[in-house]
């Protein structure tokens, strides 16, 4: 029986990309930790039999001395735990787990899930973040991307060196038996759906200015906002939106699914993603997609068959995207609905992205041959 650790920043990111993940490792008989911040909700995985390592993090914090106690907890962890090796998900975790695993010689596999403000943004903190990811992926047993964007941009900065072992998988993927086909209806009127933390790098405010134009020249027109307010500023917008009739802000859902079934289409003006989780999902669902020409983004969609694509930060450009859209006709947005599914079926499949963590697992902590049993049943 072989220790896996796996250090997240919250339970709700390992619940919603990695559950199916998790269960695979716990079937195929290994023990699993879960390092991540105290919840009740962590008694999912406790119940499915890992063993949860309450540790605290501030996931936007960016206080030197809570960084330098998370680090001391991750090598304190890994020395009593004595794990075969470490997954690590998000910035904190990659970066001082990944310190604590290369100080204590233990193999660890990072997954670079986006490249976050500090770089987006280019931060005063970017220097500081660039000189801690060198130490942290220096001795890294494999690193995966989501895009190919981020990794060449890790090479450039010299964070990973080019013959470094690294992999691009399509993102976390998506639960297909979740997030199932929902043909558009026809009897209904169109209703567009950002999806995201709100958070400027998301693209809200564009969002926002595009819904208020396309508002006022066709009041039946239906804008929704989903997701938990990440930065405070946008709180008082928000509400100015809704009470002004141009939005409806529908909160964080825990039924993203019905909530995209009942949406005509799926619009992440996104800065830049890892690889737009939420994306793939609404193309599972079987919804168009609008979003930015730009990494992680543009993975998701073949221009003008499956949605469109427009430029970053430019609330114009998204509104000329979301006006050919509500030009098509009804068949035409089935249509390519239809092909948001295919792709989604042929490229976003979270049993494809299991197989690839289990079989590099598996070569690193057991022989070579060992290989892996059907990953389906981890999907459910």
């Amino acid at each position: 029986m072989k220790k896996v650790l796996i250090l997240a920043n919250h339970f709700i990111t390992l619940y919603a990309f990695r559950k199916e993940l998790v269960n695979e490792l716990l079937e195929s008989g290994n023990e699993v930790y879960l390092s991540l911040p105290d919840s009740p909700e962590n008694t999912y995985f406790q119940d499915k039999g890992c063993k949860i390592i309450n540790t605290p993090l501030d996931r936007r914090g960016t206080n030197p001395l809570s960084d330098f106690k998370l680090l001391i907890q991750y090598v304190k962890i890994i020395k009593e735990l004595k794990p075969d090796i470490i997954l690590t998900y998000t910035i904190k975790p990659n970066t001082y787990g990944g310190i604590a695993a290369g100080f204590l010689n233990t193999k660890a596999i990072h997954t670079v899930t986006g490249l976050g403000s500090v770089y987006i943004q280019n931060m005063w903190q970017r220097k500081i973040a660039v000189f801690m990811n060198k130490i942290a992926f220096k001795s890294a047993s494999k690193v995966f991307f989501l895009n190919e964007h981020n990794r060449e941009f890790y090479r450039d900065l010299g964070i990973i060196k080019r013959g470094q072992a690294t992999k691009i998988v399509p993102g976390s993927g998506v639960n297909l038996n979740k997030f199932k086909y929902k043909e558009l209806s026809v009897s209904k009127g169109t209703t567009f759906t950002f999806v995201a933390r709100i958070l400027k790098d998301k693209g809200i405010e564009e969002y926002l200015e595009a819904a208020k134009n396309l508002k006022s020249l066709n009041p039946q027109l239906k804008f929704q906002v989903v997701g938990f307010v990440d930065e405070e500023k946008y709180i008082d917008l928000l509400k100015q939106y809704q009470d002004e009739g141009i939005i409806e802000y529908l909160g964080k859902r825990n039924d993203i699914p019905s909530v995209m079934e009942k949406s005509s289409c799926i619009v992440l003006p996104s800065y830049g993603e890892g690889r737009g989780t939420v994306l793939q999902e609404g193309a599972a669902i079987g919804r168009p997609l609008i979003t930015c020409d730009t990494y992680g983004c543009k993975d998701n969609v073949e221009e003008g068959v499956n949605g469109y694509l427009c430029k970053v930060a430019n609330a114009k450009s998204l509104e000329e995207a979301m006006r050919k859209f509500l030009e098509l006709s009804m068949e035409e947005k089935i249509n390519m609905g239809r092909k948001s599914r295919k792709k989604a079926e042929k490229e976003f499949d979270r049993k494809l992205v299991i197989q690839t963590y289990i079989k590099e697992v598996n070569k690193l902590i057991r022989d070579e041959d060992s290989g892996y049993e059907n990953v389906s049943r981890a999907i459910k």
